[in-house]
């Protein structure tokens, strides 16, 4: 098999905690061959676990030929200029998430990307999440009917003092962890058009400047409403998906996901009836009747056991199929611009000051 040589940009939390440790596994698809940043100590460590070259500036591979990937997991504001110079220099690149903060920005990546005909796309790893998927399998298999509302929640209890809460990092949840929860809700809601948004942030746990709490409403016609929520207050959070359908419901959190349905042929016949409801003896009434529910359930657990290492593998399989097949990109950059698209309008009917300095 033909091996992808990688150059990995940043080797933090991203970096080398989930590009890193997935691509130095996948040997037989993938060798890293360079690393960068700027703390002396993990260019160390890089060369220690990888056993590549390692460099403080960014820059000094821009002239490289023998680079096939680069995968930028810089800090999110560096997403946007430095996948741009490395287009422009003729790499195949992977932008980690966040990939930008405006749509317009999103649009001067693809537009470099298409003059140089490289590969370019960007690591919303969650669309492979198990849950996820298994949803998405069972919403396509039609037995909960039409699907009136989606619930989606990351929500937990967390005080955060990091650089990532900070705007001029373009920090926040929305842009932290959002890319997650609105990648996968623009998957069910379709990515043929924008959905009309409605959103609520608040700063509430946070040190920085940036918002840690979110409330964002996606909705369209024929389309089902879409719930989403990123809290960092939540000290008793619910599931991570709930379904509402005309035939029944869904929900999942963890490595358990949960469905009930009932078949429409099997219900009993009623007609609409303007007249008071009575009882046998002639009391008031109340619609009431009985329907056969079909309960199933799925544990995930094998799966969900190293759920990160398993979401990247799958992308990175994908990555390789397309840079060594020519199989099309399972997630594309247009895609994503739906995505920065909500996040831009959620962030303009919710400004939010700015610390000085």
């Amino acid at each position: 098999m033909k091996k992808i040589r990688v150059a990995i940009l940043g080797q933090g939390r991203s970096g080398r905690d989930i590009h890193g440790r997935c691509l130095s596994g996948m040997t037989d698809m993938y060798e890293i061959v360079a690393t960068v940043d700027t703390l002396a100590d993990r260019r160390e460590r890089s060369r220690n676990e990888y056993g590549c070259e390692t460099f403080e500036d960014y820059r000094s591979l821009l002239d490289r030929k023998d680079i096939d990937l680069v995968i930028n997991a810089l800090p999110s504001h560096l997403h946007v200029p430095v996948t741009l110079e490395f287009i422009n220099a003729g790499f195949n690149i992977v932008c980690d998430k966040p990939l930008a903060r405006k749509v317009s920005e999103v649009d001067t990546l693809i537009a470099a990307a298409e003059k140089s005909g490289k590969l370019f796309t960007v690591f919303q790893q969650s669309r492979y999440s198990p849950l996820f998927t298994k949803m998405r399998e069972i919403i396509n298999s039609g037995v909960l009917g039409r699907i009136v509302q989606i619930n989606i929640r990351y929500n937990g209890f967390q005080r955060r003092w990091d650089w990532q809460t900070l705007q001029e990092f373009n920090g926040g949840s929305l842009l932290n962890t959002g890319p997650h929860p609105v990648d996968q809700a623009l998957q069910l809601f379709g990515t043929d058009i924008i959905p009309e948004v409605k959103c609520f942030m608040d700063r509430v746990n946070t040190f920085g400047d940036a918002e840690d709490y979110v409330k964002l409403i996606l909705s369209g016609p024929g389309r089902p409403v879409i719930d989403i929520e990123i809290s960092s207050c939540s000290a008793f959070p619910q599931n991570t998906y709930e379904i509402y359908a005309s035939n029944g419901g869904l929900k999942a959190s963890g490595s358990k996901i949960e469905w009930k349905y009932f078949k429409p042929e099997e219900a009993p016949e009623q007609h609409l009836i303007k007249t008071p409801l009575s009882k046998e003896d002639g009391t008031p009434a109340y619609c009431s009747e009985k329907l056969i529910w079909y309960e199933e359930s799925a544990d995930l657990s094998e799966e969900t056991r190293d759920t990160f290492k398993f979401m990247t593998t799958k992308f990175y399989t994908m990555i390789y199929r397309a840079m060594t097949e020519g199989a099309p990109l399972e997630i594309t950059p247009q895609q994503v611009r739906q995505q920065i698209a909500v996040m831009e309008e959620a962030h303009r009917q919710n400004p939010l000051s700015r610390l000085d300095g």
